[in-house]
């Protein structure tokens, strides 16, 4: 409640500007990932990485698949610090306190039926800021083994903005292991860049078929 009595307007979380996007949210972003996510995970899980030579010099579209909400960690550990998130705004309505931090470590609220003005105008300020933005094609986690039902979104925002897409695969955490006597091997690979200016279809098949040989996953 605000001095008068009136009740403190809410903060929106899909507006972000490039102020939002510096080094206090790379800062966030390494404490997130190497002082607690790293350690927690040894217990459990083995991570291998691989990368390639052709991963993009510049900002880009990081687009994973989506199994776990282990993922965007992974990612940032794929891509690096400073990488910016789209979540879902169920996630930011959950608890002001989750609302919070997923905003500190570069996130914001997306509607994922549509994409809307607010979405395309907050990646601008990202690429703005020199930050790779993260998205997850598929959308929700998909346990399933397969790749199918993808949000052509990605792409569409990829020639708004004209940046290159970075195909990411995780496989190994489709279901959680919290057994420390039996790790668990994380397998993340880092494929090859697609180009904003091939054809929508076209660019939503290269991922299909990049994240399928990557994961061994089903296409579907």
């Amino acid at each position: 409640m605000s001095e008068n009595g009136c009740t403190k307007p809410k903060k929106n979380y899909a507006k972000k500007t490039a102020r939002d996007f510096n080094i206090l949210t790379k800062l966030y972003q390494f404490y997130a990932l190497y002082i607690l996510f790293i350690p927690f995970s040894f217990l459990f899980y083995s991570i291998k990485l691989s990368r390639n030579n052709n991963a993009p010099k510049t900002p880009c579209i990081v687009a994973p698949n989506h199994i776990s909400y282990f993922d965007p960690f992974l990612a940032t550990l794929a891509s690096g610090l400073g990488l910016a998130y789209m979540a879902k705004k169920e996630l930011f309505e959950a608890s002001n306190y989750i609302a919070k931090n997923v905003s500190r470590l570069g996130g914001f609220a997306v509607n994922r039926e549509k994409l809307e003005v607010a979405t395309v105008k907050s990646a601008r300020e990202v690429f703005k800021a020199k930050f790779s933005l993260c998205i997850f094609p598929q959308g929700g986690i998909r346990k399933n083994k397969k790749i199918e039902t993808i949000n052509k979104g990605f792409v569409v925002l990829a020639k708004m903005v004209k940046v290159d897409i970075l195909p990411v695969s995780i496989t190994g955490v489709e279901h959680y292991n919290w057994n420390i006597f039996k790790r668990q091997k994380i397998n993340i690979q880092v494929g090859n860049p697609i180009s904003y200016l091939d054809d929508e279809d076209a660019i939503i098949e290269n991922w299909r078929k990049q994240l399928a040989d990557m994961t061994n996953y089903e296409l579907v």
